[in-house]
């Protein structure tokens, strides 16, 4: 195999795999149309509310068996229930809006992520609740008296805003149910410059009988009304526990199956781009990890949820239900010390074991130089020098075809359509010359794991978003808004082809000219982080090889 026929192989290969991944977003299953639509203005207005029924809740622990409708702790029929008054909180870095019906998180925006550098002063929401697109953060508590408020029950609260002040490091934000004897504090805990908070559901028995239920915490959403048309980054639920260590449930994997399994400690989280949301329970709380997909609504909807093991209450007595809520930004270090395995959700894919060190010592020379895009720079002079040797060995090989280019050409031309012959020419001319035709491509071969490895570890850096490199490059997450990049990158491919040996076949040569006005137009909508390190890599590869190109061609080794 010569070097052209690797190199053209690579590159279809990964413009094929980029075409897989869009073809899955374009033609693979679409959400169910609704069947059933009974929407009335106000709910319209909201989103989803306890009006859209109340099929959104677990099972019951333990089999026990639902007896009637869930109490809302108030007299009101069902087809009035709306959305009641949201609280609002604030910290430094989160801004939520808490529905007293439920105490369900219907708003949340992270304070240090804009929308866009266009919008700084719009916060990116990543909670929300439109008539469009729904995403929920929703617990509560289940039982067969009916004496457990659910995100479906109305609570009291002592004011309407919450905010953390300065010189405080915690903010409590508590609601209020109670019922036949029955007292529950739903309480959030939020911490100065966190997103992870703790929230707990205690329950104060001041009946003449055992209280006995169980917490559920989910996160309900629909669809994403939009994704990327050229970079896909998997949207949906996942879950892990130490038996399983990390299992996507996409969207159509709820419709198809209702997911049950048993669980001790782990979480569950929703996942797309750069963030994430996510609910964890104690270490060694054993959970029943449940899906529920209600394509019945409009907007259809999908949940993955944890429902506890059942305690008992015994009258005048007390006990407390707790688990973290985390929604924010996929930063690797922080994810690690929060629960183990909640790094995975930065998702690299099967090269997590060398994606992750190369985001670590990305991250590494950003703590010195302060810029991402000097960051990425230094990480790609970094794996150059690795591979420094191996580079090296690829490309006195193709330096040397280059240089017997010619009489093999004439070798073609003198036998012709005769293979055997002119296989046996080319053999002894490469023994004569001392060249290995399989010396430039497994140097190559070695690096391409590495490459995709430094893809995906750029592709999946909540760190780049927003983050600026020089002049009219404000974001390394999007792509160059003057096609600068794009355009040095496809110049470096045809310089780098003309440092190759010409392909003998005429038909291949004409698709490798092609190639980098192909790859021009695709690298066009990469990020610009991507393709600042193609084009670095490209550039530091061409200085290589042509030093050693014109050595070998002056009569050297």
């Amino acid at each position: 195999m010569d070097n052209t026929r690797l190199f053209l192989f690579a590159a279809l290969a990964f413009v094929g795999m980029l075409l897989w991944q869009q073809w899955q977003i374009d033609y693979g299953p679409q959400p169910t149309g609704t069947t059933e639509q009974v929407v009335n203005t106000e709910t319209a207005q909201s989103g989803i509310t306890a009006q859209s029924n109340i099929d959104d809740l677990p099972d019951l622990a333990e089999n026990q068996v639902n007896t009637g409708d869930v109490n809302t702790g108030e007299n009101i029929p069902e087809t009035q229930i709306a959305a009641q008054q949201r609280i609002v909180v604030e910290t430094d870095v989160i801004r939520a809006e808490i529905d007293t019906l439920g105490g369900v998180v219907r708003s949340l925006k992270l304070k240090k992520f804009p929308v866009s550098l266009d919008q700084p002063d719009e916060w990116l929401e990543i909670v929300h609740n439109q008539s469009d697109s729904v995403y929920l953060m929703q617990s509560g508590l289940r039982n067969k008296a009916n004496t457990a408020p659910t995100h479906h029950s109305n609570y009291q609260t002592d004011k309407t805003e919450y905010r953390l002040e300065d010189g405080n490091d915690e903010l409590i934000v508590p609601f209020y149910w109670h019922e036949n004897g029955i007292e529950v504090t739903k309480s959030y805990h939020f911490r100065r410059g966190e997103y992870l908070a703790d929230v707990k559901h205690r329950i104060v028995n001041n009946s003449t009988n055992d209280w006995l239920g169980s917490e559920y915490r989910q996160i309900q959403r629909s669809r994403p009304l939009e994704t990327s048309r050229i970079l896909y980054t998997y949207t949906g639920s996942v879950y892990y526990n130490d038996i399983v260590k990390y299992e996507k449930v996409d969207f159509d994997d709820m419709e198809d199956t209702q997911l049950k399994t048993e669980s001790t400690g782990g979480w569950i989280a929703m996942l797309q781009h750069y963030f994430l949301s996510a609910w964890i329970p104690g270490e060694s709380d054993k959970n029943l990890v449940y899906s529920i997909a209600n394509t019945r609504r409009n907007p259809s909807t999908y949940t993955i949820g944890l429902r506890s093991e059942n305690q008992r209450v015994s009258p005048g007595n007390s006990a407390e239900f707790g688990s973290q809520m985390f929604v924010g930004p996929k930063i690797v270090n922080r994810l690690e010390e929060i629960s183990p395995g909640l790094d995975l959700t930065v998702d690299y894919g099967v090269l997590t074991f060398i994606s992750k060190p190369l985001y670590w010592l990305l991250s590494f020379y950003h703590s010195y130089v302060g810029n991402w895009g000097l960051a990425i720079i230094l990480l790609t002079l970094t794996i150059k020098a690795v591979f420094y040797k191996l580079s090296e060995t690829s490309y006195r090989s193709m330096a040397r075809m280059r240089k017997v280019a010619p009489r093999m050409k004439t070798l073609k031309e003198r036998f012709g359509d005769d293979r055997q012959k002119l296989n046996q020419a080319m053999m002894e001319l490469y023994k004569t010359e001392k060249i290995n035709p399989m010396g430039g491509c497994l140097p190559i071969l070695v690096q391409i794991p590495v490459f995709i490895a430094l893809y995906w570890a750029l592709l999946e850096s909540v760190d780049l978003r927003q983050a600026p490199f020089i002049f009219w490059i404000k974001d390394l997450s999007v792509m160059d808004p003057f096609y600068v990049l794009p355009l040095v990158m496809g110049v470096s491919m045809f310089v780098q082809q003309r440092l190759n040996p010409p392909p003998p076949d005429p038909i291949q040569a004409k698709v490798m000219m092609a190639l980098p006005f192909i790859f021009t137009i695709f690298f066009a909508f990469f990020p610009s982080g991507l393709v600042l390190y193609w084009v670095v890599n490209n550039v530091l590869s061409i200085a290589q090889q042509w030093v050693i190109t014109k050595r070998i061609e002056a009569g050297g080794k």
